[in-house]
């Protein structure tokens, strides 16, 4: 199981890396890097509106604020239905639609063109696994102190490589740990996917609205590499690099057409 913290506009991931040995220091020079373009993009099989966010990094000693990519034109394709839209930009750098509503097993197909290049990505949205329900635990967090956290139960099909993406709202505040969970080594088993957090989120009392995605492997991937590249679920970060991602020319982030359902329950 995977954890990642704070995916949204994460720009580009540099970092210093100082080594000490027989008394030699290293310092790593951290240049000033030409702007990648940074895209988010989503579509579901829910009814309403599905985004895709395109935003440019800044240099390593800027501060976090990414400047919204405004002139682009943005397209999505369903390749089933041969049916393409043109998204409409909604707030800078915001594209949106609501025309569009997923279907599992068809595949869709993204292009952003900006300036004189065009990022392009596919996903094929996979069949949706049921939710069962939500439970909890309490368990001792890293200072020693007692926290809950949800565990979310569903069956795993036979046969078939699923890849799962949860998030969580408590009191109507986004948690930024994000989960992602694949069925490798537990293929038609019944899941009891704990989501453990670094903080103690929950307590009773709280409403937590639970979201649970089935994705594609590349959405899978992107958000696994992109832990190794963080130390995201307290794992030693990786010598720097970008996430593993599904967009072409040279971009940044992921496009990802999945299946999503929500449970909202009181903590016990």
């Amino acid at each position: 199981m995977r954890r990642i913290t704070g995916y949204r506009r994460y720009g580009l991931l540099l970092s210093m890396l100082l080594v000490t040995a027989c008394k030699k220091v290293i310092n790593v020079d951290l240049k000033n890097a030409t702007p990648q373009i940074v895209i988010e993009g989503n579509i579901t099989d829910a009814p309403g509106v599905h985004t895709v966010l395109i935003s440019k990094t800044v240099d390593f000693s800027a501060d976090n604020t990414y400047p919204p990519v405004t002139d682009a034109i943005v397209t999505i394709t369903d390749s089933t239905s041969h049916v393409t839209e043109q998204l409409r930009q909604a707030d800078s750098g915001v594209y949106i639609t609501d025309k569009i509503i997923g279907s599992p097993n068809h595949t869709y197909y993204l292009n952003v063109y900006e300036g004189n290049k065009v990022y392009s990505a596919n996903s094929t949205m996979p069949f949706p696994v049921s939710l069962d329900s939500i439970s909890f635990a309490e368990n001792v967090g890293f200072n020693n102190k007692e926290e809950i956290n949800a565990i979310a139960n569903f069956q795993d099909p036979v046969g078939i490589a699923n890849y799962y993406w949860f998030t969580e709202v408590i009191n109507n505040r986004q948690i930024p740990d994000i989960f992602v969970f694949e069925d490798r080594l537990s293929d038609g088993r019944f899941i009891e996917y704990p989501l453990y957090n670094d903080s103690s989120y929950l307590n009773p009392g709280d409403t937590l609205l639970l979201t649970m995605n089935c994705v594609d492997e590349n959405t899978y991937n992107y958000f696994n590499t992109l832990i190794n590249v963080t130390g995201g679920n307290n794992f030693q970060a990786v010598t720097p690099a970008n996430p593993v991602t599904n967009l072409t020319n040279g971009a940044l982030g992921y496009f990802s057409a999945h299946t999503t359902q929500e449970a909202s329950i009181v903590v016990y």
